[in-house]
């Protein structure tokens, strides 16, 4: 079963190699309403760790040129906040190490200046001038603040592949945990000057965290809770999907085109997970990118169960995320994200169609390395101390 809390999965993982070549972050994405207007808007905030141990009283960017020719590795906690939608924008505001504190324990918690994380609630404000004459912050201008309660409903636990020894020995190269693949989140939001309310029932909230020493290419991730039967006409209060991967590497050892899928639908669970190697999963995904759109096809089954997602996102509505590795590269030059996708989702159990959903306010996820980008190597730690 994988709707499993274990909030020590949630915990830092930046120790040993990961804090010298390392990224670690929690990321948090729901739907707000216009307290005036009424009009629904999905918003995203993220805490970014990236290379503590390289740290000091500033940040260091990798993307700044003297850098780059340098070979300087960047160094920071990158508070990243934003909303998508027609005025779709990312606000990076970064801090060096020696403003951060970070707590290793269970649970965690994030404080830098007035931004603040842990497992139950979260502020912050972020308000950036002048981006365009930064190209490092790889981010827009606006303004936005936040105070928000979290609670996590349903979790996405892997199983052993993020488990205590995985994560020790640090074997793979992205890892991930979604303690809160379905949250509601009660607060505001203030962006640009308006204000956002945020309730359990129409947030259709999703947590989840990202760490390792390199990202993966494709980069794949779906997730919904704001899902209606076809069959029935009625909404699912206690459903929720999440798929995500793309490329993953144990070591050296590139698994290619895997992705991991949770469906729990109405109680029940419903798993597609290629390291349960007992469940016969097999996966086909293609993600493709129009003029207009980024379409998401994946089909997935085991030797009892199949479902089969489609979805697309308008472009007008994503951003091109900016993100740099730990080794410095920007590698991920057109990795489209997005809060407002649709589609449907049909499940199966053998031959027999259990629901066709409609999906709505889908978190959406998808680029790929340029070609000859993808001959440039992480980085490596070859100190085996433990920090």
């Amino acid at each position: 079963m994988f709707n499993k809390h274990e909030i020590a999965r949630n915990a830092c993982q930046l120790y040993g190699g990961q804090a010298r070549c390392g990224y670690d972050w929690w990321w948090h994405s729901f739907t707000a309403i216009n307290e005036k207007t009424g009009e629904e808007k999905p918003f995203f905030i993220e805490y970014f760790l990236c290379n503590p141990q390289s740290g000091g009283d500033a940040p260091v960017f990798g993307q700044l040129e003297e850098n780059k020719k340098n070979g300087v590795k960047p160094s920071y906690l990158m508070v990243k906040a934003g909303t998508w939608g027609e005025d779709a924008a990312q606000l990076h505001r970064f801090f060096g190490w020696n403003d951060v504190a970070v707590s290793f324990k269970v649970p965690f918690s994030v404080k830098a200046g007035d931004c603040y994380c842990t497992e139950t609630e979260m502020y912050g404000h972020v308000k950036i001038e002048n981006a365009k004459t930064h190209p490092e912050w790889m981010c827009q201008d606006g303004e936005m603040s936040w105070n928000l309660k979290i609670d996590k409903k349903v979790a996405f636990n892997v199983g052993y592949g993020a488990g205590k020894l995985f994560r020790k020995l640090q074997l793979f190269e992205m890892f991930w945990h979604a303690e809160g693949m379905k949250t509601a989140y009660t607060g505001e939001v203030i962006w640009n000057g308006e204000r956002y309310i945020i309730t359990p029932e129409a947030c259709y909230g999703s947590a989840d965290k990202n760490w390792g020493k390199d990202f993966t290419s494709p980069w794949v991730w779906l997730s919904s809770n704001n899902l209606t039967s076809k069959i029935t006409g009625k909404k699912l209060t206690d459903s929720v999907f999440d798929i995500g991967g793309g490329c993953p590497k144990v070591g050296p050892i590139a698994l290619k085109r895997k992705l991991l899928s949770a469906y729990w639908y109405e109680g029940k669970c419903y798993e597609f997970n290629f390291s349960k190697f007992w469940t016969f999963t097999r996966t086909k995904f293609d993600c493709r990118e129009t003029d207009t759109q980024i379409i998401w096809h994946v089909e997935q089954k085991t030797w009892r169960n199949r479902m089969v997602t489609d979805i697309t996102c308008e472009k007008k509505d994503m951003l091109l995320v900016g993100y740099e590795a730990p080794n410095g590269k920007k590698l991920h030059n057109r990795l489209w994200n997005g809060g407002n996708g649709k589609g449907a989702v049909k499940l199966y159990r053998g031959k027999k169609l259990i629901d066709e959903v409609i999906c709505e306010n889908v978190g959406c996820e998808y680029g790929e390395y340029d070609p000859l980008d993808c001959q440039i190597p992480i980085c490596r730690d070859n100190n085996k101390s433990e920090g």
